[in-house]
């Protein structure tokens, strides 16, 4: 078992409008192919997904943004407890949506309305932890591009990975690291703080 343990609870749950506002990213990684470097980019890109508690649907990691951490610490938060691994975040945001879940448990937790604001980032994993704080709940699964988009059963996840998908063709390359500063300034408010190191393999600040 993992010596790190889930948050859990909503008392320090940030809202915006009786949105309740969720962090979360796309883990991905670019398979070396050396027997053929023809293969083109988009076919060696994998992205992590894990799955649901008492459900098989797969979904990328998120969850609760809240008022001890920024919007990039809880992104990173989120992907070493649901998924158990670290990484390179990128800073800027992929975009954010406007959700509904279709699980009535997950939609009670979203506040009074049932709505939910996420913000979603791109991780470059570094590190796969052997254990981590929800391993008996989740299995995580490394998939190609077409297949994470065939198996994701919500439409703003689906977005959030073609979207993913046109930042890292425009990158050229994984990684990438340029930031809007008018985007991160409105949402994170990070000062001169570090994301914790137990969620991240490098400083993403």
């Amino acid at each position: 078992m993992s010596n790190l343990s889930a948050r859990t609870g909503r008392d320090r749950q940030r809202y915006d409008n009786n949105f309740r506002l969720v962090s979360g990213c796309i883990p991905y990684r670019l398979m070396k192919d050396e027997e053929d470097s023809s293969v083109d980019f988009e076919n060696r890109l994998q992205v992590l997904m894990v799955s649901s508690p008492n459900r098989h649907d797969l979904v990328f990691p998120k969850g609760g943004w809240e008022d001890d951490e920024t919007v990039l610490e809880a992104a990173s938060r989120e992907a070493m407890e649901e998924a158990g691994v670290k990484g390179i975040l990128r800073e800027d945001p992929l975009g954010v949506w406007e959700f509904r879940s279709k699980s009535s448990s997950v939609e009670a937790e979203c506040c009074l309305g049932g709505g939910c604001k996420g913000y979603m980032f791109a991780l470059e994993v570094k590190e796969e932890l052997e254990t981590w704080p929800e391993q008996e709940n989740r299995e995580r699964r490394w998939l190609n591009v077409k297949e994470a988009l065939e198996l994701c059963r919500y439409e703003w996840m689906q977005s959030a990975l073609e979207e993913f998908l046109r930042v890292m063709a425009e990158d050229g390359r994984p990684g990438g690291t340029q930031e809007d500063p008018l985007a991160i300034s409105s949402i994170s408010n990070r000062g001169d703080r570090q994301i914790d190191p137990r969620y991240c393999f490098v400083n993403c600040s």
